[in-house]
């Protein structure tokens, strides 16, 4: 495309000016698929502007998905704007028939569960029902969450779900183009919602500690927003962040004013205490909590708890659509956290996935597969070749994730997750589990 013809049809030469004109372009087809456009600097001249307005304008359509950038071929025209999607997260492939063992998705497993109907009649009669006031927690939800919070929030919410909470705190935290810190590997989703949101992502490496100190030190120097990371049951690494490594992260946040947002998945089915920074910087920190795999994930229910600041600006962002979380879900939650039989029968759970766990990670580790990691719901399981161990595992009704989907970029050795929650318990079965995920892992020697 001539950068002069280009420049002709912009009305305002502005970042959005320009991304809005090109969109328009495109719409209307008058601007095609493959379409090759004008060097940055070659329109930026013909607008009389900098090539900085230029780059943000290609920015922004390259977060909608309508144009690509690659070195060979400069940057091209993909089509018409098209709804985000989580391409980390969404399964590729159709198994049909073949699907044996499906250790892909780290879904709890249901007869682990607690029933829900005397919770949901109970709830069924709680106070404020059936009434449009926006209540951000009910009085029972937080007097059953407040008792074993790991310090004193400022403020509480009740949202959709654990990846919700995290999605809405970023977003209202970080404008496009702000940075976020995150440790890598972690939550393929997660990756997905910050590329949406349009930020620029520092990955902060980890060891079986958590986070490491020198990563996080040479992440801060880059001024991010925001830093997000995994206390306990660290998916997918299966590690936990000790007071020792807590406390020297803690040193390195404490002269900044990055917001830390501490993302506790798997909440009450971790064997590792909670440690949080909340502790020593309670107005700059946010903890959520998930319940979905410990009580039930159509409960859909999470709860933010901590800093006044974010999550009064998560409340206002939710008032734009759902306003609330359902009260009898919410209440649902309540009764269950504070019965005593369901208790019980989480803390059965919490040590069948371990156990669950652990046998699967000794049955490779003596295949000479060693994976790391003691809490969580997945084994992350380094491989000689992704490709090659998804094939094969793939040949024997086996599926998995791959482990490309939760880092920024390549990793020096490539991994596979296995969702280890719903496991066999029969040691036989196990045995031969283990034996086609160590070929897979051996590249089939």
């Amino acid at each position: 495309m001539d950068a002069g013809w280009l420049a002709q049809r912009i009305g305002e030469p502005s970042a959005r000016g320009i991304a809005t004109a090109l969109t328009d372009l495109i719409r209307e087809g008058t601007v095609t698929t493959q379409t090759r456009l004008p060097t940055v600097r070659g329109l930026a001249r013909e607008l009389g502007v900098s090539s900085g307005t230029v780059a943000e304008a290609w920015s922004e359509l390259r977060r909608r998905g309508m144009i690509h950038t690659d070195r060979r071929r400069g940057t091209v025209v993909l089509g018409p704007p098209d709804v985000p999607r989580p391409i980390r997260y969404e399964r590729i492939g159709h198994w049909g028939d073949r699907l044996a063992i499906d250790l892909a998705i780290a879904s709890p497993d249901p007869a682990l569960l607690p029933p829900l109907e005397s919770a949901l009649l109970a709830a069924a009669h709680a106070d404020g029902l059936n009434d449009y006031a926006r209540e951000t927690i009910t009085p029972r939800l937080r007097a059953a969450v407040e008792p074993a919070w790991p310090f004193a929030a400022q403020s509480w919410l009740a949202v959709g779900g654990g990846y919700e909470g995290v999605q809405l705190l970023c977003q209202t935290t970080a404008l496009p183009g702000d940075r976020i810190a995150i440790e890598e590997p972690t939550g393929a989703r997660l990756l997905d919602i910050l590329e949406t949101i349009g930020v620029q992502i520092i990955p902060v490496a980890c060891d079986e500690a958590g986070p490491k100190p020198e990563a996080l030190a040479k992440a801060l120097k880059a001024r991010p927003v925001a830093f997000v990371y995994q206390p306990r049951g660290q998916s997918p690494c299966g590690h936990a962040v000790t007071p020792e490594r807590s406390a020297e992260l803690a040193a390195l946040l404490a002269p900044t004013t990055t917001l830390i947002v501490e993302d506790d998945g798997i909440g009450e089915l971790s064997v590792s205490p909670m440690v949080s920074m909340g502790t020593r910087f309670p107005d700059r920190t946010v903890l959520v909590r998930s319940f979905s795999k410990s009580h039930g994930p159509d409960l859909r229910i999470a709860v933010i708890g901590g800093a006044a600041d974010a999550v009064e600006r998560v409340r206002v962002l939710r008032s734009f659509g759902t306003g609330w979380t359902s009260r009898i879900l919410q209440d649902t939650l309540a009764h269950l956290l504070g019965d005593a039989v369901v208790r019980e029968r989480v803390e059965h759970a919490r040590a069948v996935y371990a156990g669950r766990r652990a046998r699967l990670a000794a049955e490779l580790a003596a295949r000479g597969v060693r994976t790391g990691g003691s809490d969580g719901l997945v084994l992350w399981v380094p491989v000689r070749e992704e490709s090659a161990a998804l094939v094969t595992l793939a040949a024997h009704g086996i599926s998995v994730a791959a482990g490309s989907r939760y880092v920024i970029d390549p990793a020096p050795t490539p991994h596979l997750r296995l969702a280890t929650a719903r496991l066999t318990d029969d040691p036989d079965r196990l045995a031969e589990l283990a034996d086609v995920v160590a070929l897979a892992a051996r590249g089939g020697s």
